[in-house]
């Protein structure tokens, strides 16, 4: 946490979501999906939120939170477009009064999102996630302002979504860096199914640019600290591993096995499937919107 009495920042967690749909995962886990990370950053009065969660159970932890810090929420950030960082926006702006914030890039993704839910988001959790329109808009030079600090939206192009962003607070040395950074947990990967990385490595200097002292990932084990030299070092190393595992793997089976080997204490094995399946049958041709959907379904 900051020195600074003037801002701050919290992060909640929640816990990884178990998902309807298929059986387990090759290794015998339950399908369950990633543990979420909202962050809250607050000066003397007023906060922002970044990455509002998933399901209605988790906005009103979340917004319970959030009062319990006794701070005025004036804005909410959604860093890109995936549902599980924005689908609760539009719950928690009614409960505190509060404007959703995002890139241009990212409100295009969220409409997206919308159109998939019915195949995709709410196939997997059923009667859980709110309605969810877009209402987000953007901030003349992509920069908020909490009582004189700046908040400041950076896009970094193709992360595990097209059009990502973070969130940068200098006066905190802190970027929430969405899902372009991860801390303890395996990577999406199944967006880059063309195993290209070359673009979400862009993306990582971008934010190493930044010289961050303190990143927040929105999928983290929470018992790890928030060091960033640690988190670019490690998710730089992850798809390198992932890299390599492509190149020697012909099956998604062999692909999952080795990455878990690997990592065998990430969280998240789930995803590691998708990416998986997403991308060995990338390999084989057809639609990739039809190809990611099957990835998450089988």
């Amino acid at each position: 946490m900051s020195t600074n009495i003037d801002i701050d920042y919290a992060v909640f967690v929640a816990d990884p979501l178990p998902m309807s749909g298929p059986g387990p995962l090759p290794n015998g886990a339950p399908r369950a999906f990633q543990p979420i990370a909202v962050t809250l950053i607050h000066g003397r009065k007023d906060a922002v939120l970044v990455d509002p969660p998933l399901t209605r159970e988790q906005a009103d932890r979340v917004g319970d939170w959030v009062d319990a810090s006794g701070k005025q929420l004036t804005h909410i950030v959604a860093t890109h477009g995936h549902g599980d960082h924005w689908f609760t926006a539009g719950v928690l702006a009614e409960r505190f009064g509060a404007q959703v914030v995002t890139s241009a890039g990212a409100i295009a993704q969220m409409h997206n999102n919308v159109y998939a839910r019915e195949v995709l988001w709410d196939a997997m959790w059923p009667d859980q996630i709110p309605p969810s329109p877009v209402t987000a808009v953007t901030v003349p030079g992509n920069r908020l302002t909490l009582e004189g600090h700046d908040l400041d939206i950076v896009e970094v192009g193709h992360a595990d979504s097209d059009d990502s962003a973070v969130l940068h607070v200098p006066d905190l040395d802190l970027v929430v860096a969405g899902d372009v950074i991860y801390n303890g947990v395996h990577m999406y990967l199944a967006e880059s199914a063309d195993g290209n990385l070359g673009p979400w490595r862009k993306a990582i200097d971008i934010v190493a640019a930044l010289e961050p002292s303190r990143i927040v990932a929105s999928h983290q084990n929470k018992n790890l600290d928030d060091n960033a030299a640690r988190l670019i070092a490690e998710t730089r190393h992850y798809l390198a591993d992932a890299e390599a595992a492509l190149a020697t793997h012909d099956t998604p089976a062999a692909f999952f096995n080795s990455m878990l080997t690997r990592y065998p204490e990430h969280l998240g094995p789930t995803v590691l499937w998708v990416s998986s399946r997403a991308l060995y049958l990338a390999r084989e041709g057809g639609d990739p919107v039809q190809n990611l959907v099957a990835a998450w379904r089988l």
